[in-house]
Order: structure tokens, then C-alpha cells, then sequence
């Protein structure tokens, strides 16, 4: 038997939102599809070079009553980052709280416009303790 990733889909409140925060992250966008008869769109996002592992942002045109919640019942999607203390004071100078810092210098959480909880890694080995991140304590949950 063989198997292939394909993509994880999350459901989204306000697609502008949503893709400009997974831009944020460095993702393109690699497809769109709209339904007319669905009224649905379907948008794949991408880190660049990797288009075999999207996220796809499904947004109902009618709306949908169920988000934003919790989302914890999802669990997180997760991106290697070259810096991780650079990428979290991008997202952070954009208005992303970081939920979980990278005190660590290896993991920090975020959460996209709809509660999707993100969970960042600095790619290959950690980076050494620096502050603000070292005492910044967590803002919520993720």
C-alpha cells in the first residue's frame, strides 16, 4: 500500500485575514478553486519550493457559525523557520501575539486569525537563549 500527503484543510472566517497571515508566515499561495454551486472557495498555500505540503483555507461564502473557536480539538500545523526569533518578531510587529515565546530558542505557538493554532521549530539546532524571548512569559493557550 502507498500513501501520500496531500494537504490539511482548515476552515477559515475571513480569507483576506487569513491568507495575509499565512503570507506573513511565507507560505504562497500554489492554487484557488471557487465554487459557484458549492459557494465555497478553497485556497492552497505553500512554503516556496514545497508545494507537495499546503495548507488549504476552506471558506464558505454564507459564512459559518462554528468558528472562530477553540480549534484545539485540531491540534497545530507546524513550520520549520530559519530564525525563529527573527520570524517571531516579524509576526509580532504585524500584531501576531506569540502565545507560547521561544524562550528555548527552538519552539514558539501562534494562532492565525481563526484560533488555528501554529507551532513553530528553528530549523537545525537551537539558537542560544535571547531576550525579550528568554523571559517573556505565554499569553493564552495553544
Amino acid at each position: 500500500m502507498q500513501i501520500r500527503y496531500l494537504h490539511t484543510m482548515v476552515r477559515v472566517l475571513d480569507l483576506d485575514a487569513s491568507i495575509a497571515f499565512f503570507r506573513l508566515l511565507g507560505l504562497e499561495e500554489t492554487r484557488r478553486t471557487e465554487s459557484e454551486k458549492g459557494r465555497f472557495t478553497l485556497v492552497f498555500l505553500a512554503p516556496p519550493g514545497q508545494s507537495e505540503c499546503p495548507v488549504e483555507l476552506t471558506y464558505n461564502w454564507d459564512g459559518d457559525t462554528g468558528l472562530p473557536s477553540d480549534s484545539r480539538h485540531f491540534g497545530h500545523l507546524a513550520y520549520a523557520v530559519e530564525n525563529i526569533y527573527d520570524t517571531c518578531a516579524k509576526l509580532q510587529a504585524a500584531g501576531v501575539v506569540i502565545n507560547r515565546p521561544p524562550r528555548d530558542g527552538h519552539m514558539a505557538f501562534v494562532r492565525s486569525p481563526d484560533n488555528v493554532s501554529i507551532e513553530l521549530l528553528q530549523m537545525g539546532e537551537s539558537l542560544a537563549p535571547a531576550e525579550p524571548w528568554a523571559s517573556m512569559g505565554n499569553t493564552g493557550h495553544w
